[in-house]
């Protein structure tokens, strides 16, 4: 009898990994993590989730944890805009390689790899929403590790695509947030309890932010689509939200004062410019209190279209903003406070 095939997650320990898995288990799949020994794996072991232990940086790990595996849903890699770039280069160029490389050898029927709408670089603002047929890596920053790896880890898999080894489908989600992140609610949520928030710009700036769990939904949906074999779709939304508008809802699920001062962008973007050089010249380890990045990624007047989602995969939201910052809020303050870092798209 052939031995039964399973999902494998990448990163299931992580803000997204950890949606998709939550909704792969509610779909009846049988569903294995490939984590490395000191991760925090309470929630996926809640699930009923077979553990494989081992690391991304080790082929044989990779080789064992694809073995049988119907689908890899890879959402693991270096989180942040700040360090060193070999960690990134280990954390997902070189991670990326190693699980996409094992399960090509493996006959692994689909790939689905979680990307980011930073895979673009820093398209120019003010034109029509960002589609997937657009040119990846444009406007690239010196400094700017996070979007380099990103356009890296994408290139591997095309090229494994074009050759016909792998089975390769991308999701290209934006900043996300949810429960189970120990990223930016974090920071977002003690700033504005202590009135440390401020718009940067006038903040009717279109803002791509989206919960993980609808994301993980439109990652399902590609994984299971036939047709969805070597496209890429961005899910970055639900629905029309501003700067403005989507800072204040998190001051209200906290708790908060509304968000009412502002900072001009281009002060802003300036300053964090100051802040980022002084940290890499002294080799600073923790990130500078904003980054280029994070200035960019809040008051960019720039929109990523999702009508491929909604048109070849049938996806579209299916949780309100309201409902999904409050549902974050309220496990954040359920837990012992994360580390606090730098948001990330």
């Amino acid at each position: 009898m052939a031995a039964t095939t399973y999902d494998l997650i990448t990163g299931g320990t992580g803000l997204l990994g950890s949606h998709i898995a939550e909704r792969l288990v509610a779909r009846g799949r049988r569903v294995k993590a490939l984590v490395r020994p000191t991760a925090r794996t309470d929630f996926l072991k809640s699930l009923g989730i077979e553990l494989i232990e081992g690391d991304l940086s080790d082929p044989a790990s990779c080789a064992r944890a694809v073995e049988g595996a119907e689908v890899v849903y890879h959402s693991a890699a270096k989180v942040g805009d700040w360090g060193p770039w070999h960690e990134f280069q280990v954390g997902c160029i070189e991670a990326t390689r190693d699980i996409a490389e094992a399960a090509s050898r493996a006959g692994v029927a689909r790939f689905l790899h979680i990307s980011s709408t930073s895979a673009y670089g820093h398209p120019a603002e003010g034109g029509p929403p960002i589609t997937e047929d657009a040119p990846m890596g444009q406007n690239l920053w010196v400094w700017d590790p996070y979007t380099r790896s990103k356009v890296e880890s994408e290139q591997i898999l095309w090229d494994l695509s074009a050759q016909g080894k792998l089975a390769v489908t991308v999701i290209r989600p934006s900043w996300l947030y949810g429960e189970r992140d120990r990223t930016t609610t974090a920071r977002i949520v003690e700033r504005l309890r202590r009135g440390q928030v401020r718009i940067i710009g006038p903040g009717d700036n279109p803002l791509s932010a989206v919960y993980a769990g609808t994301v993980a939904e439109a990652a399902l949906l590609a994984a299971q689509d036939p047709a969805s074999v070597g496209e890429a779709y961005n899910i970055t939304n639900q629905g029309p939200i501003t700067q403005s508008e989507f800072m204040n809802l998190f001051a209200e699920a906290c708790g908060a004062r509304l968000v009412t001062r502002h900072v001009p962008y281009r002060l802003a973007y300036a300053a964090s410019f100051v802040l980022e050089a002084h940290g890499r010249m002294t080799k600073r380890v923790r990130p500078p209190l904003i980054s280029r990045y994070s200035t960019w990624l809040l008051g960019r007047y720039l929109e990523y279209s999702t009508a491929k989602a909604e048109s070849r995969l049938g996806w579209s939201p299916t949780i309100t903003y309201e409902e999904s910052i409050g549902r974050t809020v309220q496990w954040y303050l359920g837990q012992e406070q994360p580390r606090l870092i730098q948001p990330v798209a």
